[in-house]
């Protein structure tokens, strides 16, 4: 089965850049503490690594 990484939003983006908040929605994260699924793809580390102040990364 291929890898999983389990993303929570828990810091807020009122006080990030706006480039920031694009990469937050893009990963899915619209409020607080939502969490969302996402396959461990170079892509999705690469989102992760920009915004990784702002969010808990558990993998699965």
């Amino acid at each position: 089965m291929a890898k999983s990484v389990k993303i929570t939003l828990t810091k807020s983006t009122i006080g990030a850049s706006p480039y920031q908040r694009k990469v937050v929605e893009a990963l899915g994260l619209r409020k607080m503490n939502q969490t969302v699924e996402h396959p461990d793809t170079p892509q999705t580390r690469g989102a992760i690594e920009k915004v990784k102040h702002l969010l808990t990364i558990e993998e699965i």
